[in-house]
Parts: C-alpha cells; sequence; structure tokens
C-alpha cells in the first residue's frame, strides 16, 4: 500500500540530517519515488547523508526554516513535505526560549505558508509527547507547531493543502538522546548520571517512528494527530540494562559503575504524557496507533493511559532486547 502511494512522489523533508530527518529519507529511497529534497541549515550533515544514500533521486538542499523564501523555492513542484527541523533539547530551548520559538514556532508557520504557496498536497508534522500537557519551552513550541498545523487546514487561501502531525515518545538512540550519553558514561567507567529514579519515558525504535511518519501521510485527510502505541522505561531500569549489555565490551562489571542521581534538569517532567484527557473525547484506536481527530467527538472513544507513569513499563530484559536490535 506505502509502495503505491509513494510511487512517483516528489518529497521534502526538513531537518533532513537529524536523527528522525535522516530515517526518513532512508524509508523513501526504498519507494519508487521520483524526488526526494533534504533540506537542512547543516552543510556538512547534508554532505555526509548525500554519500551515504548516494542516490541520483536525493537532491540536497542548504537552507533554514526561518527563512520564508528559501522555503518557498525549494517547495515548488512538492508533493508531500515532512517537517522535522526543530530543536529538541529541553534545557537547551529552556536558556534559548526565543530561539527555539523563531525554530519550532516560526519555522512550522514558514513551512505551511509556502506549502500552501506552492500546492503542496500534504504536510507532515513531526511532533512529540511534550507537547501534551507541556511545562517547558520546548513542550509548549511544539503545542503551539501542532495548533499552527491543525489550524492551517481551515485557512480562506489553503486550496487543498492537507496538514497533520505525528506524535511520539524518546526515539531510542537518536542524535542527543539518553542511550548515546549513559554509553559513552559507561565507556569511561562512569559514573552514569541519573536525573531522578522515578522518571519515566515513552520510547519507540526509530524504524517504528519512521514508518509511523510515513503511514501518516498515506492516511492524512486533514486535521489528524497519529500517535503510535508505545511502551514506557523507567530511566534507571535503562541505565541498569545498560550497564549489563555494554560494561563488559569496554571491561566493566555492574558493580563497577557508578549510579549518581543529579536531579531534574531544567524543564523536565518526571513522567510525558501521551493524550491528554481533553484530547481523549476525540480519539480513535487502531491497531498500531491512536488517530486523535480534532472536533470530532468519538461517542465510543478508547480508554487510554495517559502518562509514562502508569503505562505499561518494559522489564530490563525486554530493555536489552531493544539495546540488542539496535545493533
Amino acid at each position: 500500500m506505502l509502495e503505491e502511494f509513494y510511487k512517483g512522489k516528489k518529497c521534502l523533508v526538513t531537518g533532513a540530517s537529524g536523527s528522525i530527518g535522516k530515517k526518513i529519507v532512508k524509508q523513501l529511497i526504498k519507494f519508487d519515488v521520483e524526488l526526494i529534497k533534504a533540506f537542512d541549515n547543516n552543510e556538512t550533515a547534508l554532505f555526509d547523508l548525500e554519500n551515504e544514500i548516494n542516490s541520483p533521486k536525493l537532491k540536497s538542499f542548504i537552507g533554514d526554516v526561518r527563512d520564508l523564501r528559501r522555503l518557498t523555492n525549494v517547495l515548488k513542484d512538492v508533493d508531500i513535505v515532512f517537517h522535522a527541523a526543530a530543536y529538541k533539547h529541553v534545557p537547551l530551548c529552556e536558556y534559548n526560549p526565543y530561539d527555539a520559538v523563531q525554530t519550532n514556532v516560526g519555522g512550522t508557520q514558514n513551512v505551511i505558508d509556502a506549502a500552501i504557496e506552492c500546492n503542496v498536497g500534504k504536510v507532515i508534522l513531526i511532533s512529540t509527547d511534550k507537547a501534551a500537557n507541556p511545562v517547558n519551552v520546548m513542550g509548549a513550541t511544539k503545542l503551539l507547531a501542532e495548533r499552527l498545523i491543525i489550524s492551517s487546514n481551515l485557512y480562506d487561501v489553503n486550496e487543498g493543502t492537507v496538514f497533520s502531525c505525528v506524535r511520539f515518545g524518546n526515539v531510542l538512540n537518536s542524535r542527543g538522546s539518553v542511550i548515546p550519553l549513559f554509553k559513552n558514561q559507561i565507556k569511561k567507567g562512569g559514573p552514569i548520571t541519573i536525573t531522578d529514579t522515578e522518571m519515566t519515558r515513552f520510547v519507540m525504535h526509530m524504524h517504528e517512528a519512521a514508518k509511523l511518519i510515513l503511514s501518516a501521510a498515506n492516511m492524512a485527510k486533514g486535521g489528524e494527530i497519529f500517535i503510535l502505541k508505545m511502551p514506557s522505561i523507567n530511566i534507571t531500569d535503562l541505565a541498569e540494562a545498560m550497564v549489563e549489555y555494554y560494561g563488559s565490551d569496554y571491561g566493566y562489571k555492574p558493580e563497577d559503575i557508578e549510579m549518581k542521581i543529579i536531579g531534574k534538569r531544567m524543564g523536565e517532567k518526571l513522567y510525558e504524557e501521551l493524550i491528554t484527557p481533553n484530547e481523549n473525547i476525540y480519539a480513535y484506536e487502531m491497531d498500531e496507533l491512536f488517530i486523535i481527530k480534532n472536533n470530532q467527538y468519538n461517542e465510543d472513544y478508547p480508554t487510554i493511559i495517559y502518562n509514562s507513569k502508569d503505562a505499561k513499563k518494559l522489564t530490563k530484559e525486554e530493555i536489552i532486547k531493544f539495546l540488542e536490535e539496535l545493533e
């Protein structure tokens, strides 16, 4: 089904050199697409991506989502836009809030304006569970980005561009995430820095994230938020599982690696929410995901675990299996 949907399509990925953006590009190249435009402000990373993919179907464009004129030029003759460009690190966004707003909010509005101007078929925003009841700058900017995307379906000037969102939790082993951090700390012999022993997070594999994003573009009619069903992990269980799995690779026994509690960082939650109670009444359940259809009330709405604290936790054995699949 996806093969047929993407056949002959021209796609653009913003933030194409990031963890999610790169995975989307790698998945798209497997389909019989006509063209993939990789858009990013990181010249070296785009160069590396081109050499890694090595396909005439991939064209790289240096630019920033803050630049509307550049976006409008690049979005011409594009069928589908995957908007993955964003500032995602919670503490950095706390200390640089205006820059986060310029990129995550202003950049998203620029993508919307350029997509409507260029009559793009579909735009899919890559969002995060931190947008549900946000308590930090990053989450608040992503919530605003979601609302901009959803509301853009109602613009008078929009002559048929479909806008939808994909919201998911922590992508395991993505750039700057906790797994590379813990792995590097284990390599150095510790300590592993734990923010809070009670901290939990929704998690998913990179390939699951890419699959959801590509499927969402196929299913999108306009205004939906697609949410993958995800398990949760306790951060201490993750640290202990990683010490058990990677410790011997670097010549350490589990008891050699110290766990150090450093406290929550600026803007962090103890647990994340996936769907808010207010959103629940607009939620529809499918086999692998939930779909929030804004303003389409569901009388038979599903009973959903809202937060990573109460959701099913992966055991340490299951976490180790996750780690094995990352290799």
